[in-house]
């Protein structure tokens, strides 16, 4: 499978004025990613470990207080490798929603609640594709949701008017509604009831097939991840601490952390208590030396205290920042 989105050593902080002295909030310290067309590659994490903070960089929305500090972001298409951030904000925006999508945790907050809609979907199609009429974009909208499954009757109805799930279900329609080549979804089940969750997951699975797209997939449900996600790649403190394929970071997980994640699944039949990374995730204001992980790890060394963890190699396409995996 070839690259659509490939990702070199970005840092991406939230530079802050807090009572006049400035702070640094490294979300985004170092990572490296690629995402290959046709697979949905997961990304799995404590909350405030910079997953949202990644994906706003895969979709150029970095604004103030957040900066790209250093590292670049490729988008690959027909035309070679377009450098997101060396190009201007106008070629930017053509490329959002065309070539990458992006599916926010909170629906109401990208639909206007003023608005039907099939008017939403109206001004999102007139706005991209210019020289499209009205009707056009109507109809456009129109075949995109019947294709989905999706009463046509949504289109006549107003957000307030739609239950949570399938407002969520609209926001991912009309995220996907221009077939973009990478649908980047952050946690798309938020607030959700299990039974909608899953609904709402199948939809973006279904369309990821029908379109022939790569799904970037963030969620806290390890679950989520062990039945749909292809790769994984697990955050902390900033950084991609382990990565791999699912399949085998669920069956050999390698860093204390993502074993700790695995272990916190329920299991059929199984009543033993669930283990969960004991303490909680460091202030990103001020990260311990060494290892960010090693104040929680029950297996930290004195070289886990002082040293940063390089990245090894511990299988085919399986890789984990840890000490415990040197030699």
């Amino acid at each position: 499978m070839k690259k659509l989105i490939e990702v070199k050593k970005i840092k991406a902080y939230y530079v802050l004025d807090i009572f006049g002295k400035q702070r640094t909030v490294r979300a985004v310290d170092g990572v490296d990613l690629d995402v290959l067309e046709g697979s949905v590659h997961g990304i799995a994490g404590e909350s405030g470990c910079g997953k949202t903070t990644l994906l706003k960089v895969l979709f150029a929305a970095v604004e103030p207080p957040l900066r790209m500090v250093d590292g670049k972001v490729y988008y690959l298409n027909g035309a070679g490798a377009i450098d997101l951030y060396g190009i201007d904000e106008s070629e930017r925006k053509k490329l959002r929603w065309s070539f990458a999508s992006y599916v926010p945790q909170g629906s109401m907050s990208v639909l206007n609640p003023v608005l039907k809609i099939k008017d939403t979907f109206r001004d999102f199609i007139s706005s991209h594709l210019k020289g499209r009429s009205k009707i056009e974009a109507y109809e456009m909208a129109r075949e995109h949701i019947r294709d989905l499954g999706l009463p046509l009757k949504i289109l006549d109805a107003y957000p307030h008017q739609l239950s949570g799930g399938m407002r969520q279900r609209v926001t991912i329609a009309l995220a996907t509604v221009l077939k973009p080549k990478v649908i980047i979804a952050d946690e798309p089940t938020t607030a959700l009831d299990v039974v909608t969750q899953r609904g709402v997951i199948q939809l973006l699975k279904d369309i990821q097939l029908r379109q022939g797209s790569a799904l970037v997939l963030v969620t806290h449900d390890m679950g989520v991840h062990a039945n749909i996600s292809d790769m994984l790649s697990v955050m902390y403190a900033g950084k991609i601490i382990e990565e791999g394929r699912t399949e085998d970071l669920f069956e050999n997980p390698r860093h204390p952390y993502t074993q700790y994640l695995i272990k916190s699944l329920p299991r059929f039949g199984d009543r033993s208590k669930r283990e969960s990374p004991p303490g909680s995730p460091p202030s990103l204001f001020n990260l311990p030396t060494g290892c960010a992980f090693h104040p929680r790890c029950p297996f930290k060394m004195i070289k886990c205290e002082k040293e940063e963890p390089v990245i090894f190699n511990v299988g085919e396409s399986h890789k984990v920042a840890c000490w415990l995996a040197e030699g």
